[in-house]
C-alpha cells in the first residue's frame, strides 16, 4: 500500500484534492475555447471517460468571455488557464470558474496580483502555480542553477508562493512539470518535502501517444508511488480522452483508484495454442465500457494459467480446441469449442458483474454480447 503524504485540503467546484481525498484526474482541451459548442462537445467526451477536471485556455477576452457558457452545459470544475494577462484572470473569475491557473509574478505587479486574489477570495476559488521547466525564471537560474533543474523549479515555485501568501493568500495548488522525468520526480520529491500544498503531478510535452504513455506512467508513477500528488494530468500528443485513459491505468497499476476493467493477459510463447493476442483484444474491446473495477485475466495456457492470474476475478485459460473459465484461480468452467471462448466467457464476465451488484455494467456488457 501507498502511503500518502497530508496536503492542505483544497477545494475545486465540487470536489476536494489533498489530506488523503482520491487522486483526481485531468485533462485539457484542444479546441478553440471561445467555440462554445466545440469545447462543450469535447468536455463531455472526456466526462464520459473519466476526467474530473478539466481545464481550458483562456489567449484573450473573446475567450474568456465564453467561460461561463461552457461551464453551464458540463458536469465537472472547469478551470482556467491564464498566462500573462490579469484582466482574462479577473474575467475568468466573474464568469464562475472553479479556478484558475497563473504565475502570479508573470501577470503584472503587486496590484494586479492583489485584484486576482481578492477575486479569488470573493468566489472562494483557489489558484495553481504552474511551474515548467522550459520557462524558468532568469534570476534564478542565475542563482540556484549551479544544482540542477529541480532546484530551480522548486525555487520558482516558493517564489509564486511567497506572493500569494503575502496577501493571505492559501487556496494553493501547485505544479512543477518538466519533460525530463528524472528531474520532475526530483523537484515534486523536493518540494513535498518543503510544502504541504496539494500537487498536481505530469510530465509535461511527454511525446506522442505511444512513447508519451510511457514516459508518463514512468515519471507520474514513480512520482505516486512515493506518496506524492492529488490530481494527475497526462500530456500527450493526442486526443485527450487518451490522456485520461492513460490517466487511470497508472492509478489502477497502483492500487490508487479503480475504474473499469484491468486486464491481466500473457505474453504467449511457444506452448500457446489460440490466437491469445487476438482474444485479449476483443475481451479488452468487449468490456471496454464497463465501469466496475474488475480484474479480468486471458492466459494462454490452460495448465498455468488459473495460477499465474490467481488474483483476477475472473479469467480465461486457452489450449488446444478448448479453454478454462476460472475464478480468483480456480476453475469453474470448460469450453470445448473455440468459436465459443469469447461468447460463454463474456456471459461469466456478466454473471460476476451482476454478483457484486453492476446491474448497469452487466446490461451494457450484454447489449455489446448481442451485437
Amino acid at each position: 500500500m501507498i502511503t500518502r503524504g497530508q496536503t492542505r485540503i483544497i477545494k475545486i467546484g465540487n470536489r476536494k484534492i489533498g489530506g488523503g481525498h482520491p487522486i483526481l484526474v485531468q485533462s485539457m482541451t484542444q479546441t478553440r475555447t471561445h467555440d462554445v459548442p466545440a469545447t462543450v462537445s469535447q468536455i463531455l467526451e472526456l466526462e464520459k471517460a473519466g476526467c474530473e477536471i478539466v481545464r481550458v485556455t483562456v489567449p484573450d477576452m473573446k475567450a474568456a468571455k465564453t467561460l461561463g457558457k461552457i461551464k453551464a452545459q458540463i458536469h465537472i470544475p472547469l478551470v482556467a488557464d491564464i498566462h500573462f494577462q490579469y484582466l482574462l484572470a479577473l474575467e475568468s473569475i466573474k464568469q464562475g470558474v472553479d479556478k484558475v491557473r497563473i504565475n502570479p509574478g508573470n501577470i503584472g505587479g503587486a496590484n494586479q496580483v492583489k485584484a486576482v486574489v481578492k477575486a479569488c477570495k470573493e468566489k472562494q476559488i483557489p489558484i495553481r502555480i504552474g511551474v515548467n521547466m522550459g520557462s524558468l525564471e532568469k534570476d534564478l537560474w542565475a542563482q540556484y542553477g549551479k544544482y540542477g533543474v529541480a532546484r530551480v523549479m522548486v525555487e520558482s515555485a516558493t517564489k509564486q508562493i511567497k506572493i500569494l501568501e503575502k496577501e493571505k493568500f492559501y487556496e494553493i495548488v501547485v505544479s512543477l512539470k518538466g519533460s525530463d522525468v528524472n528531474q520532475t520526480i526530483k523537484a515534486y520529491e523536493a518540494f513535498a518535502g518543503r510544502f504541504a500544498y496539494p500537487l498536481h503531478v505530469g510530465i509535461t510535452e511527454a511525446g506522442t501517444a505511444w512513447s508519451g504513455s510511457l514516459k508518463s506512467a514512468v515519471g507520474i508513477g514513480s512520482i505516486l508511488s512515493k506518496g506524492i500528488g492529488d490530481t494527475i494530468r497526462v500530456s500527450i500528443a493526442a486526443n485527450p480522452v487518451e490522456q485520461v485513459r492513460t490517466a487511470w491505468e497508472i492509478l489502477k497499476v497502483l492500487d490508487l483508484r479503480q475504474k473499469g476493467i484491468s486486464i491481466i493477459a500473457c505474453p504467449t510463447c511457444g506452448r500457446t495454442q489460440i490466437d491469445l493476442i487476438g482474444l485479449a483484444k476483443k475481451v479488452e474491446r468487449a468490456l471496454s465500457q464497463v465501469q466496475a473495477p474488475l480484474k479480468v485475466a486471458v492466459m494462454g495456457c490452460v495448465v498455468n494459467g488459473p495460477g499465474e492470474a490467481r488474483f483476477a476475478d475472473i479469467g480465461l485459460s486457452g489450449g488446444k480446441k478448448q479453454a478454462a473459465i476460472f475464478k480468483k484461480g480456480k476453475v469453474v468452467a470448460i469450453i470445448e469449442e473455440e468459436k465459443k471462448f469469447l461468447p460463454v466467457f463474456l456471459q461469466e464476465v456478466r454473471k460476476v458483474l451482476l454478483e457484486k451488484g453492476y446491474q448497469e455494467d452487466a446490461q451494457r456488457l450484454h447489449q455489446v454480447s448481442q451485437k
